[in-house]
């Protein structure tokens, strides 16, 4: 391996390349790290332990399917911090082998997600039987390799011209406004942040993960300190606790326009009044009211 690319960073994302993950990653970071597929959320969040990558891309939300349940929950219980994120318009393709035509697909695999989005496509196709799989590019890539003209993936463009796939048809996506929030994740947490866990600069967003006490009023009370200051609660999210029955984990995504000081005693204050409170990151937001277009926030330097 050479020196430059020794120093390259490198990125992990869960599946393969040509994946929507990778295309997130490329959107906030260009052409310049090493992209690490992982095969699993599990590998890929412990990737950087391990090692294996300096940082990692992880899926959180979809504005069609909804939050990414598996990544949520592993985000939660790492050491892994949220320094940066994106957000990317998913269009899904229909990916052939070279020489077929959408007319004579019959089997069509991708992730259920991607299949689950293009509903109004297969309505149109009842002759079309639906295979789900793991990946979306990696359906790209096995129908390929089978140059069966019969079989088709739903996946990328770039999944397809990665490949050597034909792109038999576009914008297969029930609705246009399709868009997936990637986290960019670094460890460890107090090597990012400086003294209070909450100095990075140009940082308007702040994401926790948050176990509320029992008892009447218990989220209320953990919201309020931020809600007194000013702090714009924009986002809140619930997932179950394992092994707890009936008591969930909340997470929380605020704007933060409140001084360091006041965010700070905010904090403080929550934790007073919660079982637990995780901060997950202090990072630039990406906007995303914009439609059709990626939006990103710097990535840290």
């Amino acid at each position: 391996m050479s020196r430059a690319a020794a120093r390259q960073t490198r990125v992990a994302f869960q599946g393969e390349r040509g994946a929507y993950s990778e295309e997130a990653l490329r959107a906030l970071l260009g052409e310049g790290p090493l992209a690490v597929p992982c095969p699993t959320f599990e590998s890929l969040f412990a990737a950087v332990g391990e090692g294996r990558a300096d940082l990692a891309l992880a899926p959180l939300e979809n504005t069609l399917a909804g939050d990414v349940g598996a990544a949520l929950d592993l985000l939660a219980e790492s050491e892994l911090a949220i320094v940066g994120e994106v957000v990317i318009r998913v269009s899904h393709c229909l990916v052939g082998c070279p020489g077929a035509a959408a007319e004579g697909v019959r089997v069509v695999e991708s992730h259920p997600v991607a299949l689950a989005q293009c509903e109004r496509f297969f309505a149109s196709r009842p002759d079309i039987r639906r295979v789900a799989s793991n990946d979306t590019a990696a359906s790209a890539r096995r129908v390929v390799e089978r140059g069966d003209p019969t079989r088709a993936a739903v996946a990328s463009r770039r999944a397809a011209r990665l490949y050597g796939g034909a792109v038999l048809a576009e914008r297969l996506e029930d609705e246009g406004e399709n868009y997936t929030r990637f986290a960019l994740l670094a460890r460890p947490a107090e090597a990012l942040a400086g003294a209070g866990g909450l100095s990075r600069a140009g940082s308007d967003k702040l994401s926790l993960a948050v176990t509320p006490a029992g008892g009447p009023g218990a989220i209320q009370s953990v919201l309020e300190p931020f809600a007194r200051r000013g702090i714009d609660l924009r986002r809140v999210t619930s997932r179950p606790l394992k092994g707890r029955p009936w008591r969930g984990r909340l997470f929380l995504d605020f704007h933060v326009a409140a001084t360091r000081g006041e965010l700070e005693a905010a904090l403080e204050e929550s934790r007073g009044r919660a079982e637990d409170v995780r901060l997950l990151g202090l990072y630039p937001s990406a906007s995303y009211d914009t439609p059709n277009l990626t939006k990103r926030s710097d990535p840290p330097s």
